[in-house]
């Protein structure tokens, strides 16, 4: 425990996680890049999507029991815990692919297990900056955490490559289990701020994970802040997981760009976002984030929409950049409502909510949007990505709560200080 809270920035104990976090994102990024690989060069191209799919899968049927076990045990504590066993699988993998060849069945097996491990870890680590700062630091602590996405994202593929390149799937795979492990050793000496409401209790029985799971969703539907800013993060996921993983290829394919063009607009989109996140850790004191946050949510949603019109491609990564760099302030935003606004002891629970979504349900939408646009064009379906969003807007403008929210100082007693209205 800890009780002294300074700027997030210059705080040890937030640098530390924030340190443990990038490795943990870099070695998911390399992660995933080897999986898919190796198992597209032993089962061939139309196995990767399975593989893919197998992890996926344990995360989104578990998610939410990973909330509800961060809550009953501490983030804190299932963080370290599930960190520990994911590591340990993916050294022990590295090492058995030292003696053997990776076969596919070995392969769906390390990803339902990694999926399952995920669905635990993810809600953890989502509800500790809460924990680890105050109120009034969320802001620049989810900004800081977005640019450490953003290079976790771009470091963990060539590393990767890399590795792959030198020793093969065992190189790589030993490469993620030592990332793991330091990012292990630094979340053991992360510490959390002294708040009361966890069980924390050494048992679950069915009931009580039943009570739980239910006791987070009415918690969600009782606070209109919280809630409403759940419903505009799932819509505003959903419009923009299209075009980001599939909508831009199909975009540069369409206006004959080509794929050097896709990965312009597609870097563009990134380079928005980690530029988003540098303002909020630089300027975490926004006036009024409540108003900006409205702005920022109806101006990226139709960023969105202006896809549809864009016929020249540095129009496109410009248009891309602004849009990374308006959705990045939202989500960054988003979280810091959901965490300062929700109790210590439900934490695990809500953010689970909103990991759910963007980790499980929304990726799922992805082949909806390619078989859309083959049956009503590319430039259709931004717009309809781009309603989804302004749906979402419409949520938050009917919310007064939102439209009003300002971050309160910090108060670590028995609730995590409500945002006030």
């Amino acid at each position: 425990m800890r009780n002294v809270i300074g700027p997030a920035h210059r705080d040890p104990n937030v640098l530390r996680w924030l340190l443990a976090y990038a490795l943990s994102c870099v070695a998911n990024s390399a992660y995933f890049l080897a999986l898919g690989w190796t198992a597209k060069e032993i089962a061939g191209p139309a196995q990767v999507g399975w593989v893919v799919a197998a992890g996926a899968a344990p995360r989104v049927l578990l998610m939410l029991v990973g909330g509800a076990s961060a809550d009953r045990f501490g983030a804190r504590r299932v963080v370290i815990v599930s960190d520990t066993v994911r590591c340990v699988m993916i050294l022990t993998f590295a090492a058995g692919l030292v003696l053997t060849s990776p076969t596919l069945w070995l392969l769906l097996a390390v990803a339902i297990l990694y999926g399952v491990v995920d669905a635990f870890f993810m809600p953890s680590v989502g509800a500790l900056p809460a924990l680890i700062t105050g109120p009034d630091q969320l802001v620049r602590l989810q900004g800081m955490r977005g640019v450490t996405m953003r290079l976790g994202a771009v470091t963990g593929p060539p590393l990767a490559g890399l590795a792959m390149g030198l020793g093969g799937p065992a190189a790589v795979f030993g490469a993620v289990g030592a990332l793991l492990a330091l990012s292990l050793l630094l979340l053991v000496f992360v510490h959390t701020l002294p708040v009361r409401g966890g069980d924390e209790e050494s048992g679950y029985s069915r009931g009580e994970l039943w009570r739980d799971l239910m006791e987070g969703f009415a918690y969600a539907r009782s606070r209109r802040l919280v809630g409403a800013v759940l419903v505009s993060i799932a819509l505003v996921e959903i419009a923009t997981v299209g075009p980001l993983n599939v909508g831009f290829l199909l975009l540069a394919d369409d206006r004959h760009w080509g794929v050097s063009g896709a990965g312009w607009i597609i870097g563009g989109f990134g380079a928005g976002a980690g530029a988003s996140g540098l303002l909020l850790t630089w300027w975490a004191k926004l006036p009024r984030p409540g108003a900006v946050y409205c702005g920022t949510m109806i101006a990226g949603s139709l960023g969105i929409g202006c896809f549809a019109w864009v016929g020249a491609l540095p129009v496109a990564v410009v248009a891309s950049a602004v849009t990374g760099g308006l959705l990045g302030l939202n989500g960054a935003l988003a979280l810091a409502f959901v965490q300062a606004g929700t109790e210590p002891a439900m934490l695990g629970r809500i953010m689970s909510l909103g990991t759910l979504v963007g980790f499980g349900v929304a990726p799922f939408t992805i082949p909806a949007f390619g078989s859309t646009a083959v049956a009503i064009g590319t430039s259709s379906v931004f717009l309809i990505c781009s309603a989804l969003g302004l749906v979402g807007s419409g949520i938050v403008l009917t919310s007064s709560a939102i439209r009003r929210a300002e971050l309160a100082p910090a108060q670590f007693d028995d609730k995590r200080a409500d945002i006030v209205t």
